[in-house]
Formats: structure tokens, C-alpha cells, sequence
């Protein structure tokens, strides 16, 4: 798949370490565009939207704000901590958004399995179909996040940007 000029650069951009160190791919030889078309599909293949995952991750940090470092019950069996720290830091994508230094972590009760996340993690999601490259600080599978929010539902024609199949 032949990336535009644009997406080229914006994949150097990710790959390199000047916004975060390691930068936004990891290990990931993929172009930028199949990245994101790989995930973005996983997640309209289980009937949902980038932006209702990056929701549920922004009220689940959210529910952590309360009480900064300390694990608050956010309901479904989840809990929820959050850490700040000072400053903020840019999308790349070109546009002016700026998310703060925070980082949330997010566990199953029952099973003790974790998460964690940054509110450039939902920013990325939400308005970029972008999970970031394989083995980077901050990548999440999409189908993996999906089960661990217990997300569910099924997307509409308009939210997968494809004309709707007849039920039978």
C-alpha cells in the first residue's frame, strides 16, 4: 500500500524518539497506513468505534482523577489509578492538541490483569484509529483492549464507513 507524502512523514515522525523516547512504533516495519487500517478493522469487526473505546478509557481515567496514585473502584470489576505529572505533550499528527503527562492503570479484579494507558493513548485512539506499533511503551491490541473494557455492541453502516449488509 503506497503511503501519501503526508503519511510518510508523519510515519518518520513515529518512528523516531523526539516526542517520546522509543517513539510511537516499537518494532513495528508495518507503514503507517496498514497499521492503522489493521486495527481499525479488528475494531469494526467487533462492531464497535475507536472513539467508544478511547470513551471508556477517558471515564475510566476519569473515575481515577478523584484520588491521584490511589485504586478507585470504577464498577464491571475494574480498578482504576492514575499518575500526573508536570507538563504536556503534543499529538503528532498535525494539530494543535495537547494532552497532559497522565498515565492510567486499570485492572480486572478477579483476575489481577492490568493495563495502563496516557491521555495521548486516548486522543490517539479516539481521533486517529491509531493503537501505536507493536512493542511500544503504550500499544495496545485492539481486540485485547476491547475484552478488557468488556466492550461490546455493534457499530452502525456510518461508524464503519460501509454501506450496511441486509440481516437474514
Amino acid at each position: 500500500m503506497k503511503q501519501s507524502p503526508d503519511m510518510a512523514r508523519l510515519e518518520q515522525v513515529l518512528r523516531s524518539g523526539r516526542i517520546v523516547r522509543g517513539g510511537f512504533l516499537g518494532t513495528d516495519r508495518r507503514p503507517l497506513a496498514e497499521i492503522i487500517e489493521a486495527d481499525r478493522a479488528a475494531v469494526t469487526r467487533r462492531g464497535l468505534t475507536c472513539e467508544r473505546i478511547a470513551g471508556r478509557m477517558a471515564e475510566l481515567t476519569a473515575a481515577a482523577m478523584g484520588r491521584l496514585g490511589t485504586w478507585v473502584d470504577a464498577g464491571g470489576g475494574l480498578q482504576v489509578r492514575a499518575e500526573e505529572h508536570k507538563g504536556l505533550i503534543v499529538c503528532p499528527w498535525p494539530h494543535p492538541a495537547r494532552c497532559r503527562k497522565r498515565i492510567t492503570t486499570a485492572r480486572r479484579s478477579e483476575t489481577g490483569q492490568a493495563l495502563q494507558w496516557t491521555d495521548l493513548s486516548i486522543h490517539l485512539i479516539g481521533k486517529h484509529a491509531f493503537f501505536q506499533g507493536r512493542e511500544s511503551a503504550f500499544r495496545m491490541e485492539p481486540d485485547a483492549l476491547i475484552d478488557f473494557l468488556g466492550l461490546t455492541g455493534e457499530a452502525t453502516a456510518e461508524d464503519a464507513g460501509i454501506w450496511p449488509t441486509p440481516k437474514r
